[in-house]
C-alpha cells in the first residue's frame, strides 16, 4: 500500500451548496433546492358527508327508497349513522353553506363532523349559530 499525499484523491470535489434530491428510488444531489409541492386541496370530509346527506334525503323524498332503514341497508351503514348524516341537513342554512365551501388542505380538515353534530342537537337555528360560533372560537384557540 502506498501512501498518498493529503488532499489528492480519485474522487471529485464540488464547492458550493448541494441539496439532496430523490427521483423515484434514485437519490442524488442538485445545486438548487427542489421545488416545494403545491398544496393539495379538496372538499372537507364533513362537506362530503353533508352532500351525501342531501342526496339521501332527496332519494327518500322522491320515493326512490322507502325510509332510512332501507338507505342504511343499501349503503351498508347502521340506522344510527344514517340518522347522524340526515341530522346535518337540519343545520341552519348559513352553517351548511360554510360547511359546503370548507376545504381540506394537505389532508388537514378545517372542522370535524363530530364538532358540527354538536350544533345539530339544538333545533332552533339561532341556537345552532351560537353553538357553531362558540365551537369555531374554541378550535381557533386550540390551534
Amino acid at each position: 500500500m502506498s501512501a498518498s499525499p493529503r488532499g489528492t484523491s480519485s474522487g471529485t470535489m464540488v464547492a458550493g451548496k448541494l441539496h439532496r434530491v430523490r427521483k423515484g428510488h434514485e437519490k442524488g444531489f442538485a445545486e438548487t433546492p427542489p421545488m416545494a409541492p403545491a398544496p393539495v386541496s379538496r372538499p372537507a370530509r364533513v362537506a362530503l358527508m353533508l352532500a351525501l346527506a342531501h342526496k339521501i334525503q332527496e332519494a327518500i323524498d322522491r320515493g326512490a327508497v322507502q325510509d332510512r332503514a332501507e338507505v342504511a341497508w343499501r349503503l351498508g351503514l347502521t340506522r344510527a349513522r344514517v340518522t347522524q348524516l340526515l341530522d346535518l341537513t337540519l343545520l341552519a342554512p348559513e352553517i351548511q353553506e360554510q360547511i359546503l365551501f370548507a376545504e381540506s388542505v394537505d389532508g388537514i380538515e378545517p372542522m370535524s363532523e363530530r364538532a358540527v353534530r354538536i350544533a345539530t342537537s339544538a333545533r332552533i337555528w339561532a341556537e345552532q349559530r351560537r353553538v357553531h360560533a362558540r365551537k369555531g372560537r374554541n378550535e381557533a384557540i386550540a390551534q
